[in-house]
């Protein structure tokens, strides 16, 4: 009996070692999951407006570099983030990007046809029915707020027009990996648990997402988060008698 107990649970170990090294992306994103809870107090809404099928493009401002982890553990769905080809290739984290289809960019000054072999990467994903996400400012942002929409996203959307999802990210600003008093990851981590608030909006059908509509529901995303998450704890002691 015991032979067979320890046959059938080697199989199942066998077995799911197999289906994480055959498709490691849920088990990833079911860890980045948990880290991203660990290290901040989270606050999703809009989760359900990402499509259980079908592909689409989610748009989110650029606040730290954590983004990305915050909105691949939150996401129902896996993400292919479009990312700066630099960050791609760090040799601490490639293996992971490479893990999760991340797609690398390089300005074409700098690399001739990257822009185009990336587009055409996004587009192979979007055919097969996959979601992108990116960061249409295009950098992290240096003073918390907002910038104006690159036109990366019109020419993703003209190749191949799909619904797009505007998400609102609130509480990272000030954290290490944002550009406050400093630069990003030039300093010591000094906040731990701090409030973060991932908003998700309606889909905008493609042919109304023009980049002004897109930073406005941004914009308005990220302005409902601030509320919750930059909102300032107020630590009350016992009054004595």
């Amino acid at each position: 009996m015991k032979l067979v107990l320890y046959g059938l649970l080697g199989s199942l170990v066998v077995l799911g070692s197999w289906r994480v090294a055959r498709a490691p992306r849920p088990l990833i994103r079911f860890l980045i999951f948990l880290l991203i809870h660990c290290c901040y107090r989270l606050r999703l809404r809009g989760r359900a407006f990402i499509p259980a099928k079908g592909a689409a493009v989610v748009v989110c401002n650029h606040v730290s570099f954590m983004d990305a982890l915050v909105m691949g553990g939150a996401s129902p769905r896996p993400l292919r983030f479009l990312m700066d080809r630099p960050i791609y290739e760090s040799p601490w984290l490639n293996w992971l990007f490479r893990l999760v289809g991340a797609i690398p960019v390089e300005s074409d000054r700098r690399d001739p046809g990257s822009v185009r072999r990336a587009l055409e990467e996004v587009s192979q994903a979007l055919r097969s029915g996959e979601i992108v996400m990116l960061f249409p400012e295009g950098r992290l942002t240096p003073d918390g707020e907002v910038h104006a929409f690159r036109r990366g996203l019109e020419t993703i959307l003209a190749r191949d027009p799909v619904p797009v999802i505007p998400a609102g990210l609130s509480g990272l600003w000030g954290s290490w990996t944002s550009h406050r008093d400093g630069p990003a990851l030039s300093r010591r981590p000094r906040r731990f648990r701090a409030r973060v608030a991932l908003y998700f909006g309606k889909p905008i059908p493609p042919r109304l997402a023009r980049r002004e509509l897109l930073e406005a529901r941004v914009r308005a995303l990220k302005a409902e988060g601030d509320t919750w998450a930059c909102a300032r704890e107020v630590t009350s002691s016992p009054r004595r008698r």
